[in-house]
């Protein structure tokens, strides 16, 4: 908690390097009770479950500030953006991350507001405040232009947020730090407008979101940032600089790449880290090690064991598109259609004589006709001709194969497999030709009847036509009486 340019013997508070943590005071007990026993203590500082780890995303803020003449604290913060600018924009740009940062401001008492100091660290009429960064009010920046310079960068941040390119607030502030430093006199509007230009960024748009800051009136967006130093929940008010929070929750560790991206790590949902989270430099690989004791297939190359940042998880894996299922530690099998290409879905399967069975189907492992087995181990040949369940006439004759049998018959006979039966060839051909001549009288039937028919009808047709044509010039013998009765009534 204590600056090192306050408290002299700069060299020496440097090179503490002591981690330490917060605990609770039962548990603090039980460590003096242990250590009172004379037992050996050994106590681990893990992320892995101080922080809510709720889903696949991790949100996380930054508190920092612009003042790069504040030593080392401001050293360190801008030390830690470069740094940690590549892996933040690359989680970001992938969805795995939503960041946001924040600036810390103070107002000023109200019977204050008219005094130099206020006049000097603070714009909006004393609404919104920072430290002289030299502590020097009478030379270098003022603490208003430390004020100004905040809102820019949150302003830079809103805008390229609306964009949809949020990652561009690490470029504008890794570039603002090297471009206009305070020592060179470049802390100024001019040379952050050359920065945000260059970042093809729109400037009327974040000067417009800046306001004014000589108005006696609440600037919306700074007004925002006070109140969301204020915690809520767990995380408690945000009153130091540099501040981290992660999903929720102020992280407390060393402000470098490494531990904190350990930290963001530690807020994925388990299996849904990022490829980040699993390099050898955060985390070790337990699936390494004796497969993690999940399930595997060697043959296949398949394995359940998934490595997590915590650890691992036994998970019954997807493998093109064919879902395995099962417990993940002892057995994964896989299953629905498509099953069948991997692996063969852990069936039977063999080849002998260029010919192939497999035991794999859709529904499971079960032996092919022709064999016998629990499917999946072992499928045997199943010798047709000594079960006696084929090829069993008088004349028959049953050779067995692999798969499938042979059945001829002897006496040149012809064997019938769909009845099981031998006939002579010469019946069979004289009761093929039979069946032909019985087809074709049956057609020729049919073909006379058809054409009687047909004649029928078109006679009948021919007469009718007839008679229309006929009634129109003579009377008909049908028709006489109903012509002598109308004249009759004529008459």
């Amino acid at each position: 908690m204590d600056n090192p340019e306050e408290s002299g013997n700069t060299d020496y508070l440097e090179n503490i390097t002591i981690p330490s943590a917060l605990i609770t005071k039962s548990f603090g007990d039980k460590l003096k009770k242990v250590i009172d026993n004379g037992d050996m203590v050994s106590v681990n500082l893990d992320w892995r479950e101080a922080l809510p780890h709720p889903d696949e995303r991790v949100e996380y803020e930054f508190w920092t500030n612009s003042n790069d003449e504040c030593g080392l604290k401001c050293d360190s913060q801008i030390d830690f953006v470069k740094s940690f600018k590549g892996a933040a924009q690359v989680l970001e740009k992938k969805g795995y991350t939503e960041f946001t940062p924040h600036y810390i401001t103070w107002y000023c008492p109200e019977a204050f507001i008219l005094s130099k100091q206020c006049k000097s660290q603070c714009i909006n009429h004393g609404r919104y405040c920072a430290p002289d960064p030299e502590q020097d009010f009478s030379k270098g920046y003022d603490g208003k232009d430390v004020v100004v310079q905040n809102l820019r960068q949150v302003c830079v941040f809103k805008v390229a947020k609306e964009h949809k390119k949020p990652w561009l607030w690490w470029d504008y502030v890794t570039d603002f730090a090297i471009r206009c430093p305070m020592k060179e006199k470049k802390y100024t509007k001019e040379c952050a407008d050359g920065v945000i230009k260059s970042l093809g960024l729109d400037h009327k748009a974040i000067d417009k979101c800046i306001g004014d800051p000589d108005a006696d009136e609440e600037n919306p967006v700074l007004k925002a940032e006070q109140d969301a130093q204020i915690g809520k929940g767990s995380r408690g008010d945000v009153t130091i600089l540099p501040t981290l929070v992660i999903n929720n929750r102020q992280y407390r560790g060393k402000l470098d790449k490494g531990a904190v991206l350990k930290a963001l790590c530690a807020g994925f949902k388990e299996t849904t880290e990022p490829a980040v989270c699993l390099s050898e430099d955060i985390q070790t690989n337990e699936c390494l090690e004796n497969n993690g004791g999940c399930w595997q297939d060697k043959a296949a190359n398949i394995t359940a064991c998934k490595d997590t940042f915590r650890g691992r998880v036994c998970e019954c894996p997807i493998v093109k598109g064919v879902k395995f299922v099962g417990d993940g530690y002892s057995h994964c099998e896989a299953s629905g259609s498509g099953r069948c290409e991997i692996n063969n879905g852990g069936c039977w399967k063999d080849t002998k004589n260029g010919r192939t069975y497999s035991a794999c189907n859709d529904d499971g492992c079960k032996c092919p006709d022709g064999f016998k087995g629990d499917g999946r181990h072992k499928c045997e040949d199943i010798d047709e001709c000594k079960e006696r369940t084929v090829c069993q006439c008088k004349e028959c004759k049953c050779k067995n194969t692999w798969g499938s049998y042979e059945c001829g018959c002897s006496g040149g006979l012809l064997y019938m497999k769909e009845h099981d039966t031998c006939i002579s060839k010469s019946g069979a051909s004289e009761a093929g030709w039979g069946f032909l001549w019985v087809i074709f009288f049956g057609l020729v039937a049919a073909g006379v009847a058809g054409y009687a028919v047909y004649k029928y009808r078109i006679r009948r047709y021919m007469d009718s036509e007839i008679r229309a044509i006929m009634a129109q010039y003579m009377p008909l013998d049908n028709q006489g009486d109903v012509q002598s009765h109308s004249h009759h009534i004529e008459m």
